[in-house]
């Protein structure tokens, strides 16, 4: 397409399963074409360090499809942590709803291809493996090779606000506990406990995400009710509490904490930021170099603690992380965890 029509369109957009979105969006980057690539913006760490590299270098907007970072209640939420709301944050608890689609199993019996799908294409630079239901049309999350579970599905949106508020960039450390898994699929539930080291503008910070039914302890909430999905915040003046997956709610403070009146920076909507760019205005806020590349590296650095936890109920191997190589110091052996093999003729 890119080579036959490439002349005609100024942007592409790719919403293709996600061991795809790398190699899809750095061809067209090169070809110089604005990008609008669906969360999670890439399956690996590496990936989604490349296609920032290659936008920075080939000078073209970007934007990646988590639409809450344009949101005004997730914004002002943001603000307001840096204003200090809850004080001096020292904990984020993250928790969603998901995974909606089956994990911890066997792959499903091989199958006739169905006439509708070339199977070689789908597969694109992942293992060749026989085509069976359970992979197409909607279900490759579940699967290493095709996806990167709950964690890549819905932290892009869930963790975006306090990512935007405390600048969870870079991460030093990831542990985690899962239900188990055979390291083909994801396991059922997985809780990933994160270590972030202080910054000129805040202490460190630890961060817990919870999967699969999982939620942080209830006498966080001071009797409240715990939603379905949705972020708290312990700050040493107060807690904080942003129901949904997109802060679409605002946020409530469950114990201290000092509201307060916060400006912010507001958007003209997700999809204009990136069309006002393409026309030369300023880059979307998700842009691949400086936000939405940053925001995967940090969440998908969680995978790697997961891969290392395959027995139920037991704490997995604590990852050391190197986040300005991109190297598991102790942990060698998550290393195609970081950087994927690509099939023949496939490549970032």
């Amino acid at each position: 397409m890119l080579d036959e029509a490439g002349k005609n369109f100024d942007a592409v957009t790719v919403s293709i399963p996600d061991h795809m979105h790398a190699v899809a969006t750095a061809t067209a980057l090169r070809m110089g074409k604005a990008c609008y690539t669906q969360k999670p913006l890439t399956r690996t760490i590496h990936e989604a360090r490349r296609l920032g590299e290659i936008a920075r270098e080939m000078k073209v907007p970007t934007q990646m499809g988590n639409q809450g970072t344009s949101f005004p209640p997730l914004r002002k939420t943001a603000a307001a942590v840096r204003a200090g709301v809850v004080g001096k944050v020292k904990e984020v608890h993250v928790w969603t709803n998901r995974p909606h689609w089956p994990c911890g199993g066997p792959r499903p019996p091989e199958a006739q291809v169905p006439p509708t799908l070339h199977w070689d294409l789908w597969l694109g630079p992942a293992p060749e493996r026989p085509y069976a239901p359970g992979y197409h049309p909607n279900t490759w999350r579940g699967w290493w090779d095709f996806g990167s579970g709950a964690l890549g599905d819905m932290a892009c949106h869930t963790v975006n606000m306090p990512y935007m508020a405390l600048d969870l960039r870079d991460p030093t450390a990831v542990q985690a506990e899962t239900s188990g898994h055979n390291r083909d699929s994801f396991p059922k539930w997985a809780i990933i406990k994160y270590d972030f080291p202080a910054n000129a503008n805040r202490p460190a910070i630890a961060m817990t995400w919870y999967d699969g039914g999982k939620k942080p302890d209830p006498a966080l909430f001071g009797g409240q009710e715990i939603p379905k999905t949705g972020v708290l915040l312990v700050g040493d003046g107060g807690t904080l509490l942003a129901r949904g997956d997109y802060c679409e709610f605002g946020y409530k403070l469950l114990s201290g904490g000092s509201d307060m009146k916060v400006e912010y920076e507001s958007s003209p909507g997700h999809y204009k930021e990136l069309t006002d760019a393409i026309r030369g205005g300023p880059a979307p806020k998700s842009n691949f170099p400086d936000y939405a590349g940053p925001l995967t590296e940090t969440i998908l650095l969680g995978n790697l603690a997961v891969w290392a936890a395959p027995e139920a109920g037991t704490q997995g191997k604590k990852i050391e992380w190197d986040a300005k190589n991109l190297k598991a110091t102790n942990a060698p052996e998550v290393e195609h965890v970081v950087v994927p093999t690509y099939r023949g003729g496939y490549q970032v």
